[in-house]
């Protein structure tokens, strides 16, 4: 069975690479200073890298589900990384922020359409959910290796601010997309292992996964204990929240530039 795609199903759109190329114009922006709003430079440079990380995680559900067997998925131009052909604006934009907005949460979005019959055997299966959100941990750990290594100096405060922010979101989107929840990633992960009997009872309630988990969230203990996890890969990772706050202080643009004291002579732990 052939598993390679054609030139044209596999060339990068050239949506993606003008949202890189916007990333790497509000990152320049953000490091030299130049925008007027540096709000704005850093708010430009989130979404930008959240909706590039986003083409990333469908990308890798699309590229292991064509390893293992799913050829339909270079048709459908998943293997181009445009994110207008496998995103919902609502789900995948406009909701994320709105969310950001809220709370700081990374919202999982987008999705390809998996001919997982095609796909024989279960541990393959089960590898195409994990794909996406192994891409996002992977990104989470380029964007916080300067911050594990401790190399971060010399290096703007608006940077690592708009970093730190960055790595939250991608945290967040990770743990959620991971839970064992119907509609979630991870509920993809285990379903190929579950009684048939058990895949048919849950497969009305997927569409309502994602609203149930956040209605969980709205718990206080729940709440508590979900932003308790974010915070301990955090600190792993030598994000502090310092970094976290002002970078979504920065973010949210629309409030003023904040006051934000300079890290000289403070102590960050």
């Amino acid at each position: 069975m052939a598993t390679q795609a054609t030139r044209g199903e596999g060339r990068v759109s050239p949506v993606f690479l003008a949202l890189v190329a916007i990333m790497a114009v509000s990152f320049w922006a953000v490091w030299t200073d130049f925008s007027a709003s540096p709000g704005f430079a850093v708010f430009l440079f989130i979404l930008s890298g959240w909706i590039v990380s986003l083409c990333l995680h469908e990308f890798s559900h699309a590229r292991t589900a064509l390893h293992g067997g799913d050829i339909s998925v270079g048709a459908k131009g998943y293997l181009t990384l445009n994110p207008l052909l496998y995103t919902h604006a609502l789900l995948s934009i406009v909701l994320p922020v709105i969310f950001v907005i809220m709370g700081g949460i990374g919202l999982p979005g987008g999705a390809v359409f998996i001919e997982r019959h095609r796909i024989r055997s279960r541990w393959k299966q089960s590898l195409v959910s994990a794909a996406g959100p192994l891409m996002d941990a992977l990104f989470v750990l380029a964007v916080g290796l300067p911050f594990l290594l401790g190399a971060l100096d010399g290096v703007p405060d608006n940077v690592r601010y708009a970093l730190a922010f960055t790595i939250q979101l991608h945290v967040t989107a990770v743990i959620l997309n991971f839970l064992p929840v119907p509609g979630l990633d991870g509920y993809g992960v285990i379903e190929p292992w579950l009684p048939h009997k058990v895949r048919r009872q849950v497969e009305p309630f997927a569409p309502f996964g994602l609203l149930a988990v956040f209605g969980f969230l709205w718990i206080p203990e729940v709440n508590h204990a979900f932003f308790d996890m974010i915070d301990a890969v955090l600190r792993t990772l030598g994000v502090t929240e310092w970094d976290t706050y002002y970078g979504q202080k920065l973010f949210r643009f629309w409030e003023g530039t904040p006051e934000i004291p300079p890290l000289d002579g403070l102590v960050i732990g």
